[in-house]
């Protein structure tokens, strides 16, 4: 039984306690001098990967926790905090603050790094709160040929397999997979840790590699075009009925029933 490979992508996003802002040409959301963090679902990978090898979940052990980041210069700030949680190093794919990569591009960037880092897991967030496409994993899965469980609240281990429960509506369900395999985070999986000041310190010695899109032989030319971005309209305030009949009234007029 070969250790744990993990791989963890992570991304810089406006910080989730920012209220975002449509910049004045209403192309893109205002990103500058707007505080950013990192992305909360992938905090909740990282805390799990790291888990795993403190609690020796996997019998196999875990031999390298990878955090991966894809974005301008400051996302080696993420990838610092990332190696602080307990990461054991990090990649950092750099591209202009424009030059957003799409989910599909992120996800064959991703396809390159497992087969150069024989990575036998991938760890990543169910969605990004920027754009929230909630895609990667799945394509990744679908670019890689390996199985997959989303939106993970448990991962435990039998042996070789790979337990993940998930919430559903109405209960719970589990899905058994073999590895290599793709597990996507969801908010009840774990309670993300603070990065305490020593392991901070630790974490600036931690190495850092610098590739390219072009090192790692990737296509990663957009796919789509954003014509428009606007705030959404303000909500309207509801109206006040006396009665049943006077609600079944107003529905009818507003054509609900």
């Amino acid at each position: 039984m070969s250790a744990l490979r993990i791989l963890v992508p992570v991304k810089r996003v406006i910080d989730y306690a920012v209220k975002p802002r449509v910049n004045k040409a209403q192309t893109a959301v205002e990103t500058a001098g707007v505080k950013h963090s990192m992305n909360p679902f992938d905090e909740l990978s990282v805390e799990e990967a790291v888990r795993i090898r403190e609690k020796k979940s996997y019998p196999g052990g875990v031999e390298d926790i990878l955090a991966f980041s894809c974005g301008p210069p400051k996302a080696q700030d993420i990838l610092r905090t990332a190696m602080a949680m307990g990461a054991d190093r990090g990649i950092h794919v750099e591209v202009s603050e424009k030059d957003e990569v799409e989910p599909l591009g992120v996800a064959k960037l991703l396809k390159a790094v497992v087969e150069k880092e024989k990575s036998n897991l991938v760890v990543l967030g169910k969605q990004s709160i920027d754009d929230d496409s909630g895609q990667t994993g799945q394509i990744l899965a679908g670019l890689l040929g390996w199985g997959q469980a989303t939106q993970a609240s448990k991962v435990t281990f039998e042996g070789d397999k790979v337990l993940v429960e998930k919430e559903v509506d109405g209960g719970t369900d589990v899905v058994r997979a073999k590895l290599p395999m793709i597990i996507t985070t969801d908010l009840r999986l774990n309670e993300p840790r603070y990065a305490s000041l020593p392991n901070i310190m630790k974490a600036k010695k931690k190495k850092i590699e610098k590739v390219s899109v072009q090192d790692l032989g990737v296509d990663v030319t957009k796919r789509l075009k954003t014509l428009k971005v606007i705030e959404p309209p303000p909500r309207q305030g509801g109206g006040k009925v006396e009665d049943v009949d006077g609600m079944i009234k107003k529905l009818k007029e507003l054509g609900s029933i």
